[in-house]
């Protein structure tokens, strides 16, 4: 993006550009916000009603494409897809959906980094509606509460389950994280590959990308060269 067009875009929305809250349109990055762009009346239709839209539309897209609907592999999949996109893939675009949170009292007196690492996930990305593939490491210094090792994957999980894109998906993950433990001192990095990089466009299949977000404590870069130690296989 020119130097000019950042200029514009903090000219209209008052406030400068969060490096971590810009989206692609085509080839070029414009800014959008920290949270998922979804409409208003997102929640009003029953998820059963939009498997059965769903259903219908991809219907036609696979009609569109030449695909004949009445062969045996073929005619089940509209349905298939509905169901995958509503349950599964973006099952995190609704709030309601957030899983719940168990803490606990810092009992053990544990007032170094806790650093959960590896975590699995598939997200899809907002432009083209392809698998992101990737590893998050989450880390966090306990302000008074712990917080059940499999809800860090939870949460991970929650904000995956969405179109996205990973500067996003970084952000989301580290505020939540700082919003149920009450702290500042928390830290997310995310490694991941691309399939909109990989299998189309330029099908560049080794690159990865590297997101990070430091909060607190983590801002040192003492806490973050001790992180990155953990990090290393």
């Amino acid at each position: 993006m020119k130097e000019t067009d950042l200029e514009l875009l903090k000219n209209e929305n008052n406030k400068d550009i969060n490096a971590a809250t810009i989206i692609s349109s085509g080839n070029t990055h414009w800014f959008t916000g920290l949270d998922t762009p979804i409409r208003a009346d997102a929640f009003k239709v029953s998820k059963k009603e939009k498997k059965e839209k769903i259903e219908v539309l991809f219907k036609e897209i696979m009609t569109v494409l030449g695909l004949d609907l009445t062969d045996d592999s073929l005619k089940g999949t509209p349905k298939r897809v509905a169901k995958m996109y509503v349950e599964e893939l973006f099952s995190g675009l609704n709030p309601a959906d957030m899983p719940d949170i168990t803490l606990f009292d810092n009992k053990y007196q544990y007032n170094q980094m806790l650093v959960e690492k590896n975590i699995t996930f598939y997200s899809n990305c907002e432009h083209h509606f392809v698998p992101i593939i990737g590893r998050a490491h989450v880390a966090y210094v306990s302000s008074g509460k712990v917080i059940g090792l499999s809800k860090l994957n939870r949460i991970v999980q929650h904000f995956a389950s969405r179109p996205q894109v990973q500067e996003r998906l970084t952000n989301q993950i580290a505020n939540k994280l700082k919003t149920v433990l009450n702290t500042e001192d928390v830290a997310v990095i995310i490694d991941a590959k691309h399939l909109c990089v990989s299998s189309r466009g330029i099908k560049d299949e080794t690159s990865t990308t590297i997101t990070s977000y430091y909060g607190g404590a983590f801002k040192l870069q003492a806490k973050i060269s001790e992180l990155q130690n953990y990090l290393r296989d």
